[in-house]
């Protein structure tokens, strides 16, 4: 018991007191190489282990700890034991590296030489440093993106990602008065392509617009080599091939794209990577072409549609605006070509064109085509052209030319038929213009219808001398016979006596002339309408001051040649000729025209005196208008037989014949003119073949607006006198 130590005095410390020995925190742990890791557990070495302050405290034999670093006490351990606060913090022992050399321990089972590892900072700052770079060019094009050139790359993707189209309007309709369509549009396709989609990158095909140009080329009609270059065009995502082509060709396009598509895909799945359908490519839009339901029907005034879609003659380029309608637009994304649906788009509607309602009459139309067609043939003539007027309106009810084109396939279409002659053509009027000199005459109080006029053989005017159209003995004529007869010296010498001079006379004549509207526009603005050639009257020749009064030197269209008969049948009143009724707008509403303005040329009394003096020439066997005569109706109207300027040449070449007039005489409703040029084959005298053109037009016209026949007899006027 005496061995034993007395009990060590407790120090309050924590609630876990440590074991191990304390130590100064500044001495370092060391460890001996040569020594055992764990020491001996056997070692019955007592002074040891008390020198490290450990005993048992039961006196047997303790178990010897590595010893461990020592826990810096807390502060609160510190005040209790009155330790001092350590200057720094304790590191904690490090693990000795074995040793390399001669004197250390044997080496164990793998023996050897030890490898050091480098040590991987180095290599990790390099990473870093690179990676750094990395995003930090990476973020400079981010920003060069998004923030310096964000709107011109916006830009860029905008025009490659969406495709913006025109969607043609619908074209208005030209119908008749009935409203039976002369001019409609049907559904066509206008032939389009993607110029990428046929480049070598895309179809991995170096001819790829080669091959796709020569399976078009005899489905479009067009050439091969102009197909390619438009397959080949530049920086564009879009080309028209080929315009309004009808609905049978886009199908045969169509089919064959299929079956390339088909037989691509098959060589795919076979293998071929390079497999690809070489008109993937090629795309419809919808559009509408413009067909003619009658053919060559009124050609002539309604003209025709250019490739274009534009009006390119007649009607159709003179109403082109309110005819096209404006079109719409849609844009689209597209990939590939083809539209993405869901990824939204604008669309602007197209707004359709409003239909034109005409005032011509198909029926009577037709009837007057056919007429002058025939004759036409007939006499082996130029050309020739008839107009049908309403009198009371001045509408024009019919406005033929022969020869036609079928305004549909312009390609059979000489130059020389294309265009409207009929008011394009300036001519010499002849005989016909004699009735203006007539209105001039009475309405001036110069001469009364059976004023006597003596009418020689020859009769010298200035440089020349005049003659009728045939010799003859002298002719003892009244007024109403120098009309009947149509002598060109009788009108002469009637015109003589407008003024006491012949210059005051001229400008007289001049006067009314003009109020009948020559030498001017007729008033419908149509395309390459000619307004005649009436020259002022202080610049009138020798010879123009005796010939304009029977109608050579002065040029008129046939236009205004049938608008002074329609004055003279509506009591001297001009109305403009019209040949537009009126529109239907796209919500169906019709809209008319504004009316017609109006002159009033000679006074009701002078215009019922020369419709009574026109049935002569018709009426009277002395006339020479007797094969315009029409059973049950009174006829009134003038023949017309001129010297006709080659356009050509310029000189005079054969002649112009023509023949005008209006039905009923008593009541008149309908205007009729006709001309022929340059008639080859028979008779050129325009009472022996417009004559009978007129007739049958006539005819026509009164059956098929139901005027009844004329029941009173026609008011036969002295044609001559007994001297």
């Amino acid at each position: 018991m005496t061995d034993r130590e007395p009990p060590r005095r407790r120090v309050p410390g924590p609630s876990r007191p440590d074991r191990r020995p304390r130590r100064d925190p500044g001495e370092r742990l060391s460890h001996d190489p040569d020594r055992p890791s764990r020491p001996d557990r056997g070692r019955p070495d007592g002074a040891d282990r008390h020198a490290h302050g450990e005993g048992d405290r039961r006196g047997g034999p303790e178990r010897i700890r590595r010893p461990a670093a020592p826990r810096p006490p807390s502060g609160s351990e510190r005040a209790r034991t009155g330790e001092a606060e350590p200057a720094a913090s304790v590191r904690p022992p490090r693990r000795p590296r074995p040793s390399t050399g001669s004197s250390g321990p044997p080496k164990g089972p793998r023996q050897g030489k030890t490898l050091r590892l480098g040590s991987p900072r180095p290599r990790l700052r390099m990473v870093s440093v690179a990676m750094t770079l990395v995003m930090l060019a990476f973020v400079v094009r981010l920003l060069q993106v998004q923030a310096v050139d964000a709107r011109e790359y916006s830009a860029k993707a905008e025009a490659n990602r969406y495709l913006t189209r025109v969607v043609a309007a619908e074209r208005g309709a030209i119908t008749d008065r009935s409203g039976v369509a002369l001019a409609t549009s049907v559904d066509a396709y206008d032939i389009t392509a993607d110029p990428v989609m046929f480049s070598p990158e895309e179809t991995k095909i170096a001819d790829a617009a080669e091959q796709a140009a020569a399976l078009l080329a005899p489905i479009l009609g067009q050439d091969t080599g102009e197909l390619t270059k438009k397959l080949r065009t530049p920086k564009t995502r879009y080309v028209v091939l080929a315009r309004r082509q009808t609905p049978q060709v886009w199908n045969q396009i169509k089919d064959l794209k299929s079956t390339l598509a088909d037989k691509a895909r098959a060589d795919g799945a076979a293998g071929d990577k390079d497999a690809a359908n070489v008109l993937g490519g090629v795309f419809q839009e919808p559009t509408s072409q413009r067909v003619y339901p009658n053919g060559d029907l009124a050609a002539g005034l309604l003209g025709f549609v250019n490739a274009q879609g534009k009006g390119g003659g007649g009607l159709e380029q003179q109403l082109d605006k309110r005819l096209a309608g404006r079109d719409g637009e849609v844009t689209y994304a597209q990939s590939g070509g083809r539209q993405v649906p869901t990824a939204g788009g604008t669309e602007t509607p197209a707004v359709p064109g409003s239909d034109v309602e005409l005032t011509i009459d198909r029926d009577i139309q037709w009837a007057a085509q056919n007429a002058i067609a025939e004759q036409v043939k007939k006499s082996k003539a130029d050309r020739g052209y008839v107009i049908v007027q309403d009198t009371r309106t001045g509408e024009v009810l019919a406005m033929a030319n022969a020869p036609g084109f079928d305004p549909s396939d312009l390609s059979a279409a000489g130059s020389a038929s294309l265009g409207n002659a009929a008011l394009q053509d300036a001519f010499e009027p002849g005989s016909t213009a004699k009735v203006m000199s007539m209105a001039a005459v009475l309405e001036e109080n110069a001469a009364t219808p059976s004023t006597k006029v003596t009418v020689p053989n020859r009769l010298h005017r200035g440089d020349r001398l005049f003659q009728d159209d045939v010799d003859h003995p002298t002719w003892y004529l009244t007024l109403n016979g120098v009309l009947a007869k149509s002598s060109n010296i009788g009108t002469i010498l009637a015109t003589g006596q407008l003024g006491k001079t012949q210059p005051q006379a001229n400008r007289v004549l001049h006067s009314y002339l003009r109020k009948f509207g020559i030498g001017g526009p007729t008033g419908l603005g149509f395309p390459g309408e000619t307004p005649g050639i009436l020259a002022a009257p202080d610049k009138w020749s020798t010879s123009q001051q005796y010939t304009i009064p029977f109608g050579q030197g002065v040029s008129i269209n046939a236009m205004q040649a049938a608008s002074v008969y329609s004055t003279i049948a509506n009591g001297g009143v001009r109305i403009e000729p019209s040949l537009v009724r009126g529109h239907h707008g796209p919500d169906d509403r019709f809209t008319p025209v504004p009316e017609p303005e109006e002159t009033r040329v000679v006074s009701e009394r002078t215009a019922r005196t020369l419709s009574r003096m026109l049935e002569s020439v018709v009426d009277d066997e002395q006339g020479t208008g007797v094969k315009a005569r029409i059973p049950g109706y009174r006829v009134a109207g003038k023949t017309g037989t001129a010297n006709r300027v080659d356009p050509v040449t310029g000189k005079y070449r054969g002649y112009t014949s023509s023949f005008a007039g209006f039905a009923p005489a008593d009541q008149p409703r309908v205007t009729v003119y006709c001309a022929i040029q340059n008639a080859t084959k028979g008779s050129y005298f325009g009472g022996q073949i417009c004559g009978p053109v007129y007739k049958e037009v006539m005819q026509f016209a009164l059956k098929s607006l139901q005027v009844p026949p004329t029941g009173t007899p026609p008011a036969r006027l002295p044609v001559t006198f007994t001297p």
